[in-house]
């Protein structure tokens, strides 16, 4: 089989692997909510940058059908052509063997096949991006048959893929200031710096970034001032938060961090590119245990190695290390570091190549054995989360389960053809809906699901009223609404918190629960919705976090 093969063939059981996982996989709370970016087309939104409503609307525009699987058309695409990239990325800069080890590696990573490659977010486009912006990059910066570097066209190029990751996700300004600092830190590289090539790179990503820097304009630079500033406020007062810098955290954040790698990957990955970073002083002080060709024995002839080396560290480590460290501070999200991992596979294929030229099957037994664990244990995962098989009282549950329906995070994923079903049965239900104007619920991920539900019995606008209505409040204003009547739908959670009923009570002229729709996984109810009839908005509802921000 030709390496041309083998890469098809791999790339090929991937998209199988991964659409299936995209046709049986409830929703989630971002999905719906990206869902309704595309339903509401803009220059920017703000909490994102634009693509992710492109990419999430993109097999719902091609097919006519809102359901999970054209929801991820566009990522089970993406993902496919970001793993090529990676693979031509190490082609060219160490050599296809390596290429192919890595390709494998990044395509059982299981946050990487189910973060960038399954589910829609903003991740799915940073990384086709991140990857097309590496890959120029290298073309750029490391010519074949060891040339000597004279800066070019493809800067250019470099400048407007970059800024399309940018376009993508705030991640992708990282990214920028990580190729800035290779060129700084590398003698060989940086008269890239002080290139025409380069200022016509940073007009045409300036350029790039129109949408984003005219919609923030529009918005007195809201969406900036939230991702800069307003994400890491204090909490609001009467609640409490831990202060001080805790290590604990930053060991936690860690291990979460391998635990979405898969440990037998994670491990690996973290201590090869620190491994690689002490390599890079090997110069500066010249230890044996430091020596280079002890560390990175490959293509000692080679004088560009340590730049590619460097390049890879950094556009991998300020995000691995620097969102890790910030966990000790401040509350992340546990995928805020994983792209910074995407380009660290790069080193973690090389070395296996090497690894496997001294024991080939101990590779083989590694990669084969973690794939096929991973791919149980989604089947797994996706098997409970449609029918419970890990639910105590499910239908289908194995050994009796082990987790108790109320608790079991696998609520998060809803199943909306239930809750179409539960208003689609119901005379009471179904008549309030015709009869409505419009649909709010009282939290801003519940929307887009809620949308996805019901807008093939009745495509009325959903809106959210609630303290953090993140994009609802640049769509359409509740202005227009005023004297209409409107559904309320919230899960069972909100449902018992009395003061959010009395907050809404205060803008209708009448306001009542008519109905429950409840959500069965194995035969099990896991999770209500509460529907209210709301009769006669008053007048418009006002968010003060998004009035603060404005």
């Amino acid at each position: 089989m030709t390496w041309q093969q083998s890469v098809f063939q791999i790339l090929l059981v991937g998209l199988v692997f991964r659409s299936i996982l995209a046709l049986w996989l409830f929703p989630g709370y971002d999905e719906g909510y990206y869902y309704l970016y595309s339903q509401h087309l803009d220059w920017s939104y703000f909490d994102h940058p634009p693509l992710v409503a492109l990419t999430t609307g993109f097999g719902v525009w091609l097919t006519g059908i809102a359901s999970p699987f054209t929801l991820r058309l566009g990522t089970l695409i993406l993902y496919t052509g970001s793993l090529l990239l990676l693979y031509l990325t190490s082609a060219r800069l160490f050599n296809h063997q390596g290429a192919k080890i890595t390709l494998i590696i990044a395509s059982i990573i299981p946050i990487f096949t189910v973060g960038f490659g399954v589910i829609t977010l903003p991740d799915s486009p940073l990384i086709f991006f991140w990857s097309a912006s590496l890959y120029c990059a290298v073309c750029e910066f490391f010519p074949t048959a060891n040339q000597s570097y004279r800066p070019s066209y493809r800067l250019s190029i470099l400048g407007i893929l970059v800024g399309l990751a940018c376009l993508s996700k705030y991640h992708g300004f990282i990214l920028a200031l990580g190729l800035i600092a290779f060129c700084l830190t590398s003698s060989k590289h940086r008269c890239a710096l002080f290139s025409p090539w380069m200022g016509l790179a940073i007009g045409l990503f300036i350029i790039t970034l129109f949408p984003l820097w005219f919609w923030n304009l529009q918005h007195n630079w809201v969406s900036l001032r939230f991702q800069l500033f307003h994400r890491f406020d204090p909490p609001p007062e009467g609640i409490v938060s831990p202060s001080g810098y805790n290590l604990l955290k930053v060991f936690g954040v860690f291990l979460t961090g391998i635990g979405l790698l898969f440990p037998t990957i994670g491990f690996p990955l973290w201590w090869v590119n620190l491994r690689t970073l002490i390599n890079q002083f090997s110069d500066i002080f010249p230890h044996k245990w430091l020596q280079y060709s002890w560390v990175f024995p490959l293509r000692e002839r080679d004088d560009f190695l340590k730049e590619k080396q460097l390049l890879i560290l950094w556009v991998s480590l300020p995000l691995m290390v620097g969102f890790t460290l910030l966990g000790g501070k401040q509350q992340i999200l546990v995928t805020w570091p994983i792209p910074g991992f995407w380009g660290a596979t790069l080193l973690l294929g090389i070395y296996a190549f090497q690894w496997q030229q001294r024991s080939r099957y101990l590779i083989r037994w590694w990669l084969g054995g973690t794939g096929i664990i991973i791919s149980t244990i989604l089947f797994l995962l996706l098997l409970h989360i449609t029918t419970g098989t890990l639910q105590k009282s499910s239908h289908s549950a194995i050994f009796g389960g082990f987790l108790e329906p109320k608790s079991d995070p696998a609520n998060e994923l809803i199943d909306i053809q239930q809750l179409r079903q539960g208003f689609a049965s119901s005379p009471v239900l179904l008549n309030a809906l015709q009869n409505s104007h419009f649909i709010f619920s009282n939290a801003y991920y519940l929307g887009g699901l809620i949308d996805l539900a019901l807008r093939p019995l009745n495509p009325i606008p959903v809106t959210c009223f609630s303290y953090d209505r993140r994009g609802f409040s640049f769509w359409p204003d509740t202005d227009q609404w005023i004297g209409e009547d409107a559904l309320y739908i919230t899960l069972e959670r909100f449902h018992k918190m009395p003061h959010l009923n009395n907050e809404f009570r205060d803008y209708f002229l009448s306001f009542q629960e008519i109905g429950t729709v409840p959500i069965q996984r194995g035969g099990v109810v896991v999770t209500i919705f509460h529907v209210y009839q709301a009769k006669t908005l008053l007048r418009p509802y006002s968010s003060p976090i998004n009035n603060q921000l404005n």
